[in-house]
């Protein structure tokens, strides 16, 4: 029997805050030998917070909400993705999990390996695997969930939360970067905000990507979402995409 006033959720484990390095840039000098100037809102002058979640819920992230606690879950194509998520949601003390996902989106355990399964070929086209990030439920989110979905009409997309999004369905085109979207929600709001942060686009045929091309705008990207992180590969960085 539980005793009295024990918790409806138990309290997670928070990490301890990862401490971010910060470039030092002063105004109209350029930060690098190559003459890049840091944007205002980019990636690497702006603290990472929990707020930054929203450019999750902006892409193909979900919310969800149990108890006075509010967490944010988002499926995602790769591992280096998930290693890159889970490092950024530390950095903003949140705890988070990942787990593959069978076909049917269930989380599922890794397969056993077995005689047979050795000797059946694989197929010539093997599907992506997909996993599912998600963060503990936490008050730390309760500010973003109280404000979702009314606060995607006026969103701020910093360079934070575009590098968040950019992590989880960020992927280049040729000439242009496509980031991934939910095509279950109204992207009217999202795409006033991606145009108010200077990236322009518009919304592929089936609903499930934003489409950015323009050597301008793919530099305005970049600037945004600041360097690539270690597990993210070269190709899949704004950066790489020549207009």
């Amino acid at each position: 029997m539980s005793e009295t006033g024990w918790p409806l959720i138990p309290r997670e484990e928070l990490p301890p805050p990862i401490p971010v390095e910060r470039r030092p840039a002063q105004r109209g000098v350029p930060s690098e030998p190559g003459g890049r100037q840091l944007s205002m809102f980019s990636a690497e002058t702006t603290e990472p917070s929990p707020a930054d979640l929203a450019g999750l819920l902006a892409g193909p992230g979900r919310l969800g909400r149990m108890g006075g606690t509010a967490r944010v879950s988002v499926r995602v194509d790769a591992a280096w993705r998930v290693h890159v998520l889970v490092t950024e949601l530390a950095a903003r003390g949140l705890s988070a999990t990942w787990a593959p996902l069978q076909d049917d989106g269930v989380r599922g355990e890794h397969p056993e390996v077995t005689e047979e399964a050795i000797d059946t070929p694989e197929p010539e086209d093997p599907p992506r695997p997909i996993f599912e990030v998600r963060t503990a439920y936490s008050r730390r989110l309760n500010g973003l969930a109280r404000a979702w979905p009314e606060a995607s009409a006026q969103l701020f997309l910093s360079g934070p939360r575009m590098r968040l999004w950019v992590a989880a369905a960020g992927e280049p085109l040729p000439g242009g970067f496509a980031l991934g979207l939910d095509p279950a929600k109204d992207p009217h709001g999202v795409a006033a905000a991606l145009v108010r942060a200077g990236l322009a686009g518009r919304v592929s045929d089936d609903g499930s990507r934003w489409l950015i091309t323009g050597r301008r705008r793919l530099r305005r990207l970049r600037e945004l979402v600041g360097e690539r992180p270690s597990s993210a590969p070269d190709e899949f960085w704004p950066g790489s995409v020549v207009a």
